[in-house]
């Protein structure tokens, strides 16, 4: 799959359903697999399986599949408000609560094996996820008071995941974004990551706080020039929302951003800056630094 090789990749990604990591998210339904096929008027069950970005990644298959089927799409609850918006659906559900009746389900990161999608069939279309209007049109004001290219930020992803260490950067280490004139940060981090301090000269605004849920952070997203993150539910996020998104990518990068490519298969508006060798983020944020220096002097001045 990192090679890109999705015909067989797909079929051999069911095996992590062996993994015991993977196995508390084997739902056990007895309603059949989907297989793809015509469903008439039976129900079928899209359901999510792992990670938020893994979510927000892999609804683009969803309208779809549910023009001229009956969805109905279980997500994780902080999504709800944004993916209720999705064209087609019967119902969208949160985790945890009661399921509709149904038919059949696939699991959302099988969609691709069932789809036959490969590296060139990937739907592309973006934005293919919308923030409210109202939302945005309250951010844009917010953000208003902001001078130069305003830019989110997020350093860290969910601790219990497998490499995050890898992945997250400490917000100590964005020092070489430091006294970067022209440019407004705005942090977009979640969880524990937000306590950390920033270095000196790092100036952020932080309206977390008010981000309830992906709805809002969608919302703010779309009030920003630009997002800069790790590989982490909100560089989905953005990608999705069609926003420009730059990703601070690990070394052993994950199977989705490919290899000996920058930009990205999945997201038109992202940018991968990638480490050369291991561990080395320092390279990685002084090439962000001097393109968000020629960014800033590129763009038009605000009345």
């Amino acid at each position: 799959m990192l090679a890109g090789q999705f015909d067989e990749g797909w079929r051999e990604y069911e095996w992590r359903w062996k993994q015991e990591t993977k196995k508390p998210h084997l739902r056990g339904f007895s309603q059949p697999l989907w297989d793809g096929g015509d469903i008439g008027d039976r129900v079928l069950l899209l359901h999510a399986e792992q990670g938020l970005g893994d979510t927000l990644q892999f609804c683009r298959f969803v309208p779809a599949i549910a023009a001229g089927r009956r969805v109905v799409l279980e997500v994780q609850r902080p999504l709800m408000p944004l993916l209720t918006g999705l064209p087609g659906i019967e119902r969208v559900v949160a985790n945890g609560d009661p399921l509709p009746p149904f038919d059949l389900h696939c699991p959302l990161l099988s969609l691709p094996r069932v789809l036959g999608t490969t590296l060139d069939t990937i739907p592309r279309e973006a934005p293919y996820l919308r923030a409210e209007p109202q939302r945005v049109a309250a951010w844009r004001e917010r953000v208003g008071q902001l001078d130069g290219l305003r830019v989110g930020l997020v350093w860290a992803g969910n601790q219990t995941m497998s490499g995050d260490g890898r992945r997250s950067v400490p917000l100590e280490r964005f020092s070489e974004l430091a006294d970067l004139p022209g440019v407004s940060f705005v942090s977009l981090q979640k969880g524990p990551g937000a306590s950390q301090s920033p270095p000196p000269g790092l100036s952020m605004h932080d309206w977390t706080d008010d981000l309830h849920d992906f709805g809002e952070t969608a919302a703010l997203i779309e009030a920003l020039d630009l997002v800069i993150a790790v590989d982490t539910g909100v560089a989905h996020l953005a990608g999705a929302l069609g926003r420009p998104v730059w990703l601070l990518n690990r070394f052993d990068r994950c199977w989705r951003w490919q290899l000996d490519r920058d930009d990205s298969p999945w997201y038109p508006s992202l940018r991968q800056f990638r480490q050369s060798q291991p561990g080395d983020w320092t390279s990685v944020l002084r090439n962000v630094r001097a393109e968000l220096e020629a960014c800033s002097l590129a763009r038009p001045v605000r009345p």
